[in-house]
């Protein structure tokens, strides 16, 4: 999940905490403020000394990165799965949604300011603030990694956060994405651009709801844990031109995989 997680639109709607204020601010950012009352402000990257590696290293608040025990991406091995039958099927309650689009310098993510999509995970109800993308993906399967992955970032009204994980595989290309990648920002940017069309996030999401759940945390810095991951099995599909697309502005934009330390992934299906 990308630190850059915005806060906009709360003067449009309230949501559960102030997660999308006018200010291009993040999740990650907010996460810190709210444990240490200081924002995050030191540079970090995907590569080189500023790269995963040395997250932990560069500022105080991201010692998480390199200490912490419940670390997101992970490497979903299939053998080791928990079926919980207690764990129930988490449900989506999506409607066709206008998102707003910018380049925080660190991915390309779309806004949501309507406060009226929700997941539900373990009995919570999470509002979607925002969607955004790393190539190639965070979260792996039996140590495959696809051509980029999908996040959608959800807060609840206890402040904690859900992300949904949606895999990506290049096919055919994606028609509820198609306005979006094609008006891809290729330099960061300090106001969101409007997107024309609206997009349903039910027909994006893959029609083979099998999903994986674990407790982790935020894939950038301050990589903050305590957050509810849920990870979709079956891929959904972009063109090799729409995978391009994003490829010429972020080449490679994601996490290494984190190691387990005993945590369970669960399932709700029996393979």
């Amino acid at each position: 999940m990308n630190k850059n997680t915005v806060i906009r639109g709360m003067t449009a709607v309230v949501l559960i905490l102030p997660l999308a204020a006018c200010a291009s601010q993040d999740i990650a950012t907010l996460s810190a403020t709210a444990s240490t009352g200081a924002a995050t402000t030191a540079e970090w990257s995907y590569s080189g000394d500023t790269g995963p590696d040395k997250w932990g290293t560069l500022d105080p608040q991201y010692a998480a990165c390199a200490n912490g025990t419940e670390q997101s991406p992970i490497d979903i091995e299939l053998s080791q799965l928990k079926v919980d039958k207690e764990l129930g099927e988490f449900e989506t309650n999506y409607k066709p949604t206008a998102f707003t689009l910018m380049n925080n310098g660190h991915t390309i993510q779309a806004n949501d300011a309507s406060g009226s999509n929700t997941i539900t995970v373990e009995g919570k109800v999470y509002t979607l603030v925002q969607l955004h993308f790393h190539k190639p993906s965070e979260n792996q399967i039996n140590g495959k990694t696809f051509d980029m992955e999908m996040h959608l970032v959800h807060k609840n009204n206890e402040g904690k956060l859900a992300v949904l994980g949606v895999l990506i595989k290049s096919g055919s290309e994606n028609k509820q994405l198609a306005e979006m990648f094609s008006k891809l920002p290729k330099e960061e940017t300090e106001e969101d651009l409007k997107l024309d069309q609206v997009i349903d996030l039910n027909a994006l999401l893959p029609k083979d709801k099998k999903a994986f759940h674990y407790k982790g945390s935020l894939t950038t810095p301050p990589c903050t844990e305590g957050v509810d991951w849920t990870v979709m099995e079956e891929p959904i599909e972009l063109s090799e031109k729409q995978i391009q697309a994003f490829g010429a502005i972020f080449s490679d934009n994601h996490r290494p995989v984190q190691p387990l330390n005993g945590r369970t992934i669960e399932t709700q299906l029996r393979r």
